[in-house]
């Protein structure tokens, strides 16, 4: 699953990492423990002929014509994604980015869950697939795509985010781009050995504590 991430990348950082013409680019405040139920940065378009914008969604998907007790999950797997009533209609036509550095991920150690931190080997940022959805206040709200682990990523956890690799980026956010098998033709997930990782502090438990430190290798 991603239930919690960083993201501390400046926005002209950002910006130049996606390729893409971006039309309007949100200024990023760094945080290193992204926390579900939490407005964070995404890339979107807003309409079909939109042009693409960075902004904010909320951290916890359900459509605006959910019922209100609907469910509000903040990742959608793989494999039921483009057939589940509940996420195939922003799968066709709302997918979309959140950026980030890196994601973090607890391993069971004798009783206890250490935490990692999982990116990229080059500390490039990293591309999570997402889709969106207009919620009932008319804002935006995005669930992470997850797929099974694979890799490194496969000695912490079970599944991850699917992140997508630099050529599937102007697909997946392609709002004209609605056909199931032609969206996965187009989109790959990036290679498994550009991840590393690395144990770091159990502070990065509490979604309260905040810092570059939540990052830094602790002995395992």
């Amino acid at each position: 699953m991603c239930g919690r991430f960083a993201l501390y990348s400046p926005t002209p950082k950002v910006s130049e990492a996606l390729r893409l013409p971006l039309e309007e680019a949100g200024e990023i405040a760094p945080r290193y423990n992204v926390a579900p139920g939490t407005w964070i940065t995404v890339l979107r378009h807003p309409g079909d002929d939109a042009p693409l914008v960075m902004d904010e969604a909320w951290w916890g998907y359900r459509p605006h014509w959910a019922r209100e007790k609907a469910p509000e999950p903040i990742n959608a797997t793989v494999e039921k994604v483009a057939t589940s009533n509940y996420f195939r209609g922003a799968f066709a036509h709302h997918r979309c980015l959140v950026p980030a550095d890196g994601w973090y991920e607890w391993l069971p150690v004798d009783g206890r869950k250490q935490p990692h931190f999982l990116c990229r080997e080059d500390r490039e940022p990293l591309w999570l697939a997402g889709i969106w959805s207009e919620r009932p206040d008319g804002r935006p709200g995005c669930a992470i795509l997850t797929e099974p682990a694979r890799g490194v990523a496969s000695e912490i956890h079970d599944r991850m985010p699917l992140v997508l690799d630099e050529t599937s980026l102007e697909p997946w956010l392609d709002p004209h781009l609605t056909d199931r098998e032609t969206i996965r033709g187009a989109v790959h997930h990036l290679a498994a050995g550009r991840l590393t990782h690395w144990p770091v502090s159990t502070r990065v438990n509490r979604t309260g504590n905040e810092g570059a430190d939540l990052i830094e290798p602790v002995p395992s």
